[in-house]
């Protein structure tokens, strides 16, 4: 049996969470100057969407989750722009007295030697009956489907359209999620923006960049544009929006 469970009852599993749940994203991931700007309000005003799976016998930690409340009039047009644009809302609104009704799904892991094992579909169901019992209406979620990587020239448009002979995505993030009750809504082609100098590209890559230039990248879903006379690299991360039901 597992249970979800708010990060502030168990703060013994944070030093363990914080290892290992960075251990599934490519390190570039953490440094989108956008996000910086709401880190510490988002933590203060919605610590209680941020959440451990545990198994109940021995409260060993499994997953975990976070996300953040917004207004969303369920049309496409009225959805973020994506990851970033999402937590601004979500602050933004909550200083201007905004109520809330959608939940954003902002992040799900498993940790890697409990992957395969249904993990992430509990997470994803727990954390949308949550969301239910606080009177949020809806979930969305801008989701990064991990098989984009294998495509990084691909449009995230044209991604999303890819399926398998049994109809579902292609991506098997996206067919957690569709197995799960979600549909598809629509690209945010430039959900997040991480900016950084060439050498520190060069450390989150791995790879030497020795030109100005388009680069293809380890586990990037687009690709890295370097610039070196202004030493810098800039990398727009495409996401998918999904709404569950």
């Amino acid at each position: 049996m597992y249970e979800l469970i708010p990060v502030a009852t168990a703060p013994e599993l944070d030093e363990e969470a914080g290892k290992r749940f960075v251990e599934e994203w490519p390190e570039f991931i953490f440094h989108d100057p956008g996000v910086k700007v709401y880190r510490e309000r988002r933590r203060s005003y919605f610590l209680d969407w941020e959440f451990y799976l545990v198994s109940v016998e021995d409260r060993r930690l499994i997953g975990g989750c976070w996300g953040v409340p917004i207004a969303w009039d369920e049309t496409v047009s009225d959805l973020p722009g994506g990851f970033t644009d999402a937590l601004g809302r979500a602050v933004e609104s909550r200083e201007a007295g905004v109520v809330a009704d959608t939940f954003v799904l902002m992040a799900a892991a498993v940790r890697n030697d409990e992957q395969g094992k249904g993990h992430a579909g509990r997470v994803i169901t727990a954390v949308k009956e949550q969301a239910a019992l606080a009177g949020l209406r809806r979930m969305i979620a801008p989701v990064r489907p991990t098989l984009k990587a294998r495509y990084p020239l691909t449009d995230i448009a044209e991604f999303m359209t890819w399926t398998r002979a049994d109809g579902l995505p292609l991506d098997p993030w996206l067919r957690t999620h569709v197995r799960l009750g979600a549909r598809l809504l629509a690209p945010a082609p430039v959900s997040q923006t991480m900016i950084g100098t060439v050498e520190e590209w060069e450390k989150w890559t791995g790879l030497a960049l020795p030109a100005s230039g388009t680069y293809v990248i380890p586990d990037g879903l687009t690709t890295l544009e370097i610039d070196r006379e202004a030493d810098q690299g800039i990398y727009r991360e495409p996401n998918i929006w999904l709404r569950h039901a």
